[in-house]
């Protein structure tokens, strides 16, 4: 799903909301989670996963066309690790916390 996409399939579910405010949204929420990650924190949003950043050292690579040896400066890379619900309901089951409303009612 595209950016794109997904704004029209929030527009098509909230017809009460403009879609150039549902454009802000997304972009603001997309734009803090970024931020967030440049100043090296770590964005968690329950029932789907956490949003950081990993550090890679500096190292040594090789130019795949002459084999040189090349240096390669360190740097930090996005890095999502979905949240338990999200593995269950990727995976086809449904998540525990449905499950059980479903087992107390």
């Amino acid at each position: 799903m595209t950016k794109s996409e997904l704004i029209a399939h929030l527009a098509a579910e909230n017809p009460h909301l403009r879609q150039p405010d549902i454009e802000l949204i997304v972009a603001t929420i997309f734009d803090e989670i970024t931020a967030a990650l440049a100043r090296g924190d770590r964005v968690e949003l329950r029932g789907f996963g956490a949003f950081s950043a990993k550090k890679r050292d500096a190292r040594t690579g090789r130019n795949p066309r002459t084999g040189a040896a090349v240096p390669v400066a360190g740097k930090a890379v996005p890095y999502f690790k979905p949240g338990k619900e999200l593995r269950e309901r990727v995976n086809g089951g449904e998540p525990q916390a449905a499950t059980r409303a479903k087992v107390e009612a």
